[in-house]
């Protein structure tokens, strides 16, 4: 597998656990964070990751 395949491999597992925290976890009480914000933090996170996989496996292999 390529970087890139894995790039987009990851960043989609990122955004599915994050989508899964921000609808499921609307009740569960943390001191620190609350874990619907931090499921929409994930969920942009690995959008980006699958984006940044998406550029580098079509497009990125000629910049330098």
């Amino acid at each position: 597998m390529n970087s890139g395949f894995k790039a987009v491999i990851m960043g989609g597992i990122t955004l599915v656990i994050g989508f899964v925290l921000w609808r499921f976890t609307g009740d569960v009480e943390t001191p620190v964070v609350t874990l619907t914000k931090l499921g929409i933090v994930l969920m942009a996170l690995g959008g980006l990751e699958v984006l940044y996989g998406l550029f580098k496996s079509v497009g990125g292999k000629s910049v330098t």
